[in-house]
């Protein structure tokens, strides 16, 4: 249907050539395009045009006006110094009489006379008066009174006055009082209210007091910057530098922007944008890192300053663990370069798990406490877990950390608050001792641990434990069990070694609720080893005073102003608070200052060390050195010879305690526990600490220097291997494919997203190597670990030479395979030089038949037997698309005789040189891969919106009109939706969702039903396009726009069909041409390829943006899921991987959504954008999307498990990001409900992402499924697990039933001794199976609950059989007949938490509870289907939804 707008007189409008449009802009509002005319911009410059139109007679004019103006200024200039010096000059000969000041009187009553008869009356009456004055004294009047005279006084004066009236007689000079006179009457002027003088002198000293003030702000200013600049001054030499002593400007530019960025701070609006440094190069010495971060502070106030300089300082710390890190991925890398001898560019996985499994198994104990174990996830995949083991293990032992849980029910056994009150109140028993507590507690260790936490308390068989975990218990304890603490921070006078560890500080938590009330407590901490610690937060145990002989270096500071610069960090915000817990939370959280009476709440329970611990001496200092050597003999003898570990340097301050966890527990048994400061008086100890804390800054990472380069942040210059370009490069220099050249140079420049490696669970490449190593060896281990690691892998990763041949084949046939895409794809675009996205079939076999002369026809039929072609009506033509083409010619090629790729290369230079193209059409097949790249370019940048799809496609379309076709056009996209208003007018009706701008009031939004005028639904039942060249002579037209005359109707109309991966059609796209002044417009055939081809593209990008959108809603169910039975987790956010819009740039993050505390899901319509080069702190997130692996990251003391989600080919299209607080890791029954999580997130992805490209067909498993798109998202996470759960339960046997049948009441009754503990467990256990067993039962026999029979355990028993197993199997939550007791369900199921569950340990029992409750998730998502099930996803605009789905709630969390 044409959508012919308002009447436009186009007719006077220029026309725009072909040339300029190219350039011409568009403007965008929402789904409406239009197009702004084309600007041409010449590169002149615009003074030198001015010039050259400038007249000689201007110019000679403009000379003679400015030296005559010069000359007049200089003139008057002369006249004023003249007259001062004529001033100066009488002023020497008639000095000033100051007995004229006596007028000076500011009384307000005569003031105006006063200043009045100064100005006016006497300058002139004075003078005379002293004149007449002359004039008697001279003629002696006053002695001869007698005498008669004609001496009149008055007459005289009044001649005076007359003849110098001001007026009218020239001054002929001022005498001394005049002068001074005329002084005071200025001065008196001043003084007169409302008068020109007073307002002027009120305006002068108004200036002159903000000039003062101006003045005294600058003089403060600079004094408050130059203490900056000292401060910075300080804090540049807390980094660690390049070998030349300077910074990598990109450093301090992320942390500036991580500060501004801080939305506690609100720094963002007056701060100046940092523009970061896309290269590693430019550097930072001291004065130029002052200046840099001055410009970017210029306007904070001491408060932020104070945050800056603590940020700064941890900053600092973080950058030595990013360098640690570097390190050791470089040597990782060299590792893998070692071990790939053949240069294949991959490892084969199995055997580097193998070596894995093989080191860990031969560590120590304490060694293994520090390592993963490789056997479990992320390590081993998903997919290589048995399900019954997957769904059914709960054994702690197989923890990623060795006996964690039992480590942390260990603790909970420690001292009571009680005992650490007491102790902890002797060591603080004056403020004195106090502030000594608290400087000793920040001291860390010493620098060749780099740890960051010392340990001080150990599990069962010395496996060290880490910060935070709580213990099994009920929902109501946990949440009575709120605690809340603060942490100490370091402060910028330590050494970086000390700040790597982060200082030792003492934590306490006060109870909330008597113990009896909360059962086993909650949050008991376990103190990190081994390099285990949170950063900047580890822990000491409390009752033990603090010593510490690593030494600070303060830069001359005093204790007072070291303190000022302290960093205090709040510490453990617990998850699933009530509103009112979180406030009390927050306020309990305040910052200590380093003169606090304490140093942290009290803690209760907590980790202490046993009085006779603490009150044994320790054995002298001088075993140190014979501890040392010990140690090293036993890290020596962690597998074989070559895993020695080699000893760090400076090892002459290590705390006993911190030795241990390095030595072997035989040697532990040996050393004493002594300390020698302990024998130290309390001056003495001042003392030392004060000389530790004027020791330099260590510039050495565990004794190795800094080369000054992160290669991490250059991997792909130095590491990473891109075959595609290496075989485009191959390509380039060949001359028989001179003609794809320029295309496959298009294709490499259109790549979508560059810089991933793909999982395939066979081999690893360098970057996936890499990741698994340091994944396994964990980023708090010292590099000793990682050295022992890479000697043993020398030795032990041994290839043999099958092997080798084997690698080597196997990268032959990747670039071989790289290659024939290279060509295929490049010889089809060139074949499709109207971008239309498909080729006949004919039009290629025709060309194929020819191939030496024909000789190979036969051949050719013959693979095309093997080809299976979609099935076509009628009429229509076979089109081949790109996949298809390629495909294809592989088939014909693998029947041709010879070498298979000198037959494909052979076979690719005939069918481009039988092909001749002009370069017209060559421009113009560029041209429009470039508007088809945009719109796909736009789905994978628009964060998941399809409005700029709908933006780029209009604009390609009118661009090709104007450029290709010298036409305007006019264009709408239609959908398919099922009427539910009026279905008496047909089951569907075409919506149309977008369109140009000017069809907007009349097009947007309009609804056509089959009923009505039009060729579209033609075009929907068909699938194929229509072109009317004349509309005005076809009768069946629907014109949109009913106000224009039908003279008007003149133009073409081009209906095409949208089609998806299997061919089905859901919209149209329509073109047409009725406001395009011209008389003959119709559409030319290779206009009508092309818009074939936008609408094949824009059908890909609309599929994109839907999947995207789908497995959102996926990730936000299994969320909800994952909330209900996980209290640990503090929060996930998702991100999606999309290219950057900077061309050969690396990819960037968008974060789409994140889930709080509380389960509560913040969905951006706006989401931000992450770059790589903003995030040199906070690199995890990219770790995992480059290799395509689990990455375990610590950053600012949270622990965060990162796990891609992957496309079908392996590569990660998102990430989640899964924030733990300040645990180490989760309990392990959390840590596998965790991973349940994500192997159904990523099935149900994967299904998604396979039917949307048409890899693999629908498959509805419920009925429920069959209601739409949106809403099988949404209920897809809990189909998924509902199979898996049905698949385990199928695999049990009777004989699992049978022991749960035993578990009875009867034995119960035989014992009449009083109930004991054990008794009780038993009791409830039986409870628990009997209740689960009969809400199972009650599924399929919802008739019982009117009999006896749920009552009586006997009856209930008869159900249970393998008809039971079957219906469970095969039951559907969804059916439309069912028919179940939802009430007496739930009743069976609420009295019983999942931590009863798992306790419980039996995997049927798991099985039966886990499909229950997915069970009764989906029924209540069924009855509400509507509203639950379709939650808000994004667009473009600036605010934020919430949404949180049902995710089947779990009583008692």
């Amino acid at each position: 249907m044409p959508s012919s707008g308002p009447d436009l007189n186009l007719e006077n409008q220029p026309k725009i050539s072909t040339c300029s449009v190219k350039e011409s802009k568009t403007r965008v509002s929402k789904n409406i395009v239009f197009r702004k005319p084309a600007k041409v911009i010449f590169n002149l410059d615009q003074t030198a045009q001015d010039s050259n139109l400038e007249q000689p007679w201007k110019k000679n004019l403009l000379e003679r006006v400015q030296a005559r103006a010069q000359a007049m200024h200089q003139k008057i200039i002369d006249k004023e110094n003249l007259k001062k010096e004529l001033e100066k000059k009488a002023e020497e000969k008639l000095p000033r009489d100051n007995l004229a000041k006596e007028w000076f009187n500011t009384e307000n009553m005569t003031l105006s006379t006063r200043a009045y008869l100064l100005d006016k009356l006497l300058p002139t009456l004075v003078p005379g008066m002293e004149r007449m004055l002359m004039q008697v004294e001279k003629k002696k009047l006053l002695a001869d009174v007698d005498i008669p005279t004609k001496f009149d006084p008055i007459n005289h004066l009044g001649e005076y006055l007359m003849r110098n009236n001001p007026n009218y007689i020239k001054d002929s000079g001022l005498s001394g009082y005049q002068r001074v006179m005329r002084d005071i009457s200025e001065d008196l002027k001043i003084y007169v209210p409302n008068t020109t003088y007073n307002r002027v002198s009120k305006i002068k000293e108004n200036i002159k007091q903000k000039r003062e003030q101006k003045e005294y702000i600058n003089n403060i200013k600079a004094k408050v910057a130059n203490a900056r600049k000292q401060a910075l001054e300080e804090q540049f030499n807390e980094w660690i530098l390049d070998p030349k002593g300077m910074i990598p400007v990109v450093v301090i530019q992320n942390v500036l922007y991580e500060f501004f960025q801080n939305p506690d701070l609100q720094l963002e609006t007056y701060c100046l944008p940092v523009d970061i440094a896309d290269s590693m190069k430019p550097r930072l010495n001291k004065t130029e890192f002052i200046d840099l971060i001055s410009f970017h502070i210029e306007g904070f106030k001491s408060e932020t300053f104070e945050k800056l300089l603590k940020h700064l300082c941890r900053c600092a710390d973080e950058f030595r663990e990013v360098i640690k890190t570097d390190m050791r991925r470089q040597m990782f890398a060299e590792l893998f370069l070692h071990c790939d001898r053949g240069k294949v560019g991959f490892l084969d996985r199995q055997r580097t798990l193998a070596l894995l499994e093989t080191f860990y198994d031969q560590s120590s104990k304490v060694l293994r406490g520090v390592l993963r174990n490789p056997r479990q996830w992320p390590f081993v995949e998903f997919g290589e877990i048995d399900l019954p083991e997957f769904w059914g293990d709960m054994d702690n032992q197989k923890h990623i950390y060795e006996d964690f849980d039992s480590v942390l029910l260990e603790m909970n056994t420690l001292p009571s608050e009680k005992h650490v009150s007491k102790t902890e109140s002797k060591l603080l028993a004056s403020p004195e001792d106090q502030h000594e507590h608290y400087r000793e507690s920040t001291v860390p260790q010493s620098p060749p641990e780099q740890q960051r936490g010392a340990t001080v308390e150990q599990g069962p068989n010395g496996v060290p434990a880490r910060e935070q975990e709580r213990p099994e218990e009920s929902t109501g304890e946990q949440e009575a069990n709120e605690e809340s603490a603060s942490e100490e921070g370091t402060y910028p006078g330590s050494t970086p070694e000390q700040r790597a560890s982060g200082g030792l500080t003492t934590e306490q938590r006060p109870h909330r609720e008597p113990v009896a009330e909360q059962g086993a407590p909650r949050g008991a901490r376990i103190e990190p080893a081994a390099g285990q610690g949170l950063p900047e937060e580890p822990t000491t145990t409390e009752g033990q005073p603090e010593r510490s002989t690593a030494g600070q270096g303060s830069h001359g500071k005093s204790t007072e102003e070291q303190g000022s610069r302290r960093e205090s960090q709040s510490d453990l915000e617990q998850p699933r608070e009530s509103t009112a817990e979180q406030e009390a939370h927050r306020e309990s959280q305040s910052d200590q200052g380093p003169h606090s009476g304490s140093t942290a709440e009290s803690q209760s329970p907590r980790e202490t060390i046993p009085e006779e611990q603490q009150d044994t001496d320790l054995t002298s200092q001088s075993r140190k050195g014979s501890i040392a050597g010990e140690s090293k003999t036993s890290r020596g003898s962690v597998s074989f010879e070559h895993t020695e570990i080699p000893p760090q340097e400076e090892r002459t301050h290590i705390h006993p305690y911190e030795e241990l966890v390095f030595i072997s527990p035989e040697l532990q048994e040996q050393i004493g526990a002594s300390s020698p400061e302990d024998h130290l008086s309390e001056p003495a100890k001042k003392e030392v600490q004060k000389n530790k804390s004027c020791e330099p800054k260590s510039p050495k990472i565990e004794g190795k220097s800094w080369t000054g380069e992160l290669l991490t942040c250059n991997w792909d210059m130095k590491y990473a291997k891109h075959e595609d370009e290496e075989q485009a490069n191959l390509i380039y220099g060949n001359s028989r494919f001179a003609d794809l050249h320029s295309i496959i140079r298009n294709i490499q420049s259109y790549k979508e997203i560059k810089g991933r490696s793909a999982f395939n669970g066979i081999s690893f490449n360098l970057l996936q190597f890499v990741q698994f190593l340091e994944t396994f060896v964990g980023e708090d281990s010292p590099l000793s670990v990682s050295e022992a690691l890479t000697s043993f892998f020398k030795k032990g990763f041994v290839e043999t030479k099958e092997e080798k041949m084997s690698g080597l084949e196997k990268a032959r046939q990747n670039a071989s395979r790289i290659r024939r895409e290279l060509l295929l794809k490049a010889l089809f675009q060139k074949w499709d030089n109207e971008g239309s996205g498909f080729l006949d079939l004919k039009e290629i076999d025709d060309l194929l038949y020819t191939y030496k002369e024909g000789m190979e026809k036969e051949s050719m039929k013959k693979a095309k037997l093997h080809v299976q072609f979609p099935k076509l009506p009628p009429g229509h033509e076979v089109r081949l698309s790109s996949k298809q083409f390629q495909k294809y010619i592989e088939l014909v090629v693998s029947e041709l005789r010879g070498n298979e790729e000198e037959v494909l290369e052979s076979v690719v230079e005939f069918l481009t040189n039988s092909l001749e193209r002009s370069h017209v059409e060559n421009l113009r097949n560029c041209a429009r891969q470039k508007w088809l790249h945009q719109i796909q370019r736009a789905a994978e940048t628009s964060g998941v919106s399809l409005e700029p799809v709908y933006t780029e496609t209009f604009k390609a379309l009118t661009q090709d009109a104007e450029a290709h076709g010298n036409k305007k056009i006019s264009a709408h996209i239609s959908l398919l939706e099922e009427n539910l208003l009026l279905p008496d007018r047909g089951n569907v009706l075409l919506r149309n969702v977008a369109c140009t701008l000017d069809d907007a009031p009349f097009v947007l939004k309009r609804v056509l039903y089959r009923d009505m005028k039009g060729i579209s639904f033609t075009v929907v039942d068909e699938g194929k396009p229509i072109h009317v060249p004349q509309v005005q002579h076809h009768g069946n037209i629907y014109f949109w726009n009913h106000s224009r005359k039908k003279s008007d109707h003149n133009g073409s109309f081009l209906a095409l069909p949208l089609q998806d991966a299997y061919m089905r059609i859901f919209g149209v796209l329509a073109v047409d041409t009725l406001r395009d002044p011209q008389k003959i417009n119709i559409f030319l055939p290779h206009e009508i390829r092309f818009y074939q081809g936008v609408a094949n593209v824009f059908s890909t990008a609309y599929h994109y943006v839907h999947s995207r959108e789908h497995i959102l809603h996926i990730v936000i169910t299994g969320i909800g899921w994952l909330y209900n039975i996980t209290p640990s987790i503090t929060a996930i956010s998702t991100y999606f991987v999309e290219p950057n819009s900077e061309k050969d740039s690396d990819y960037v993050l968008r974060n789409m959504m994140v889930t709080g505390q509380q389960g509560l899901t913040e969905i951006h319509k706006n989401p931000s954008v992450i770059f790589r080069k903003t995030c040199i702190f906070r690199d995890f997130l990219f770790k995992c999307t480059d290799s395509s692996e689990v990455v375990l990251a610590s950053v600012c003391g949270e622990n965060h498990i990162v796990v891609p989600l992957r496309e079908r080919t392996g590569e990660a299209l998102g990430v989640l990001d899964v924030n733990i607080g300040k645990s180490k890791m989760l309990l392990y029954r959390e840590f596998k409900d965790l991973q349940k999580m994500l192997k159904v997130i990523q099935l149900a992805c994967s299904e998604i992402l396979g039917e949307l490209s048409g890899e693999i067909k629908k498959n509805c498993i419920l009925e429920i499924e069959s209601v739409g798109e949106v809403q099988r998202a949404g209920i897809l996470f809990f189909r998924v697990m509902l199979q898996e759960l049905q698949e385990c339960l199928g695999l049990l046997t009777s004989s699992d039933f049978v022991s749960l049948l035993l578990y009875d009441y009867d034995s119960l009754a035989e014992d009449k001794d009083p109930p004991d503990s054990q008794s009780q467990d038993l009791k409830a256990n039986i409870k628990l199976v009997q209740d689960i067993l009969k809400g199972i039962i009650v599924f399929f026999h919802p008739e019982l609950k009117s009999s006896s029979d749920l009552e009586s355990w006997d009856h209930c028993k008869l159900y249970v059989n393998q008809q039971l197993v079957e219906n469970i199997c095969d039951f559907d939550p969804t059916a439309m007949e069912l028919q179940v007791n939802l009430k007496l369900i739930v009743e069976y199921f609420e009295d019983h938490s999942r931590i009863e569950v798992w306790k419980f340990g039996n995997s049927a029992i798991e099985y039966l509870y886990h499909w229950a409750h997915i069970c009764l998730a989906l029924i209540k998502l069924n009855k509400k289907i509507s509203s639950a099930i379709s939650p808000p996803l994004p667009s473009k605009t600036d605010s934020y939804v919430y949404a949180k789905m049902p995710g089947g709630s779990l009583p008692g969390k």
